[in-house]
């Protein structure tokens, strides 16, 4: 089995944990705060980390020009607008919904990577590509627009275009260290990680300081996102550091399989036959872009 295959599933189950503790959030704190609690714990986590990596690796740390923290800021920033137009999602429509939409990332990373990051595709990667798309918006908007409002749609649009720039970043950024590729995704881990909370701290402790109070009451919660988050981020760049963006992220649409069972579960969401023939593609999806 490829190794970017075992690093997407876990990444996939993680982050639709860390979706659902998002939520449970959500309902105490703005969105700037629940996106702040993605990353806060989630660096130190990821210092340790790459530590141990380098360490054990005796891998010497790489001397990087300014365009790789160009890159870096980039994915960044990128992901913070990501995540603050989900956590708006949840906000609008349930958090099945708000996650499928997001998942419209595969196929905008798909077609911005053959564009811009030379990164094409074969035709039955395309094919595995278009299947989980399809799933995507027949399990996100089931019954046609009429009962989807444009805002919803656009942030849901916008936010797998914020996904997608990340991934695409965060692999180029990857691919410029020339480090194997656990060091690799684990160095790029951390700057984006550190970037993501500095910008963040900064904003809320000039902007909103009663957020930051409002997050240390709740200490736990925050612990677990950022731990779900970490472990899912180590996956995510891991994966995307051995293959395509647009492979790595089809293949973890089945997020939505983990996220259907959570939402039905824990949120007592209800789950309809077009959720199950939506999951039935993913699966398809999936399997050409293993076999491709």
């Amino acid at each position: 089995m490829s190794l970017w295959i075992p690093f997407t599933l876990m990444a996939a189950f993680m982050q639709s944990w860390r979706n659902a503790f998002q939520k449970r959030l959500s309902t105490d704190v703005d969105t700037i705060g629940v996106t702040l609690s993605r990353f806060i714990l989630a660096v130190p986590m990821a210092a340790i980390y790459a530590f141990i990596l380098f360490k054990h690796g005796d891998t010497p740390i790489p001397h990087l020009g300014f365009n790789f923290y160009i890159i870096i800021t980039l994915a960044a920033i990128s992901q913070i607008f990501a995540t603050a137009f989900m956590v708006k999602l949840f906000r609008l429509r349930n958090y099945a919904l708000g996650v499928g939409l997001a998942k419209s990332e595969a196929v905008i990373a798909a077609v911005l990577g053959a564009l811009l990051f030379a990164a094409p595709l074969t035709p039955m990667a395309w094919g595995g590509v278009l299947v989980g798309g399809a799933a995507v918006w027949l399990m996100s908007v089931p019954k046609g627009m009429r009962n989807t409002s444009w805002p919803t749609l656009l942030l849901g649009l916008a936010s797998g275009l914020c996904f997608a720039l990340t991934t695409l970043w965060v692999r180029e950024a990857s691919l410029m260290t020339g480090l194997p590729f656990l060091q690799s995704a684990s160095y790029v881990l951390f700057w984006v990680l550190l970037v993501q909370t500095l910008v963040l701290l900064l904003w809320l402790l000039v902007r909103n300081p009663d957020t930051l109070r409002a997050l240390c009451q709740r200490p736990k919660l925050v612990f677990i996102i950022s731990f779900c988050s970490f472990v899912g981020s180590i996956g995510w760049f891991t994966a995307m550091s051995l293959e395509t963006v647009a492979l790595v992220k089809t293949l973890g649409q089945v997020e939505i399989f983990f996220t259907l069972l959570i939402s039905a579960k824990w949120f007592k969401e209800r789950l309809t036959g077009t959720d199950k023939v939506g999951l039935g593609l993913i699966l398809i999806g999936a399997l050409l872009v293993i076999l491709a």
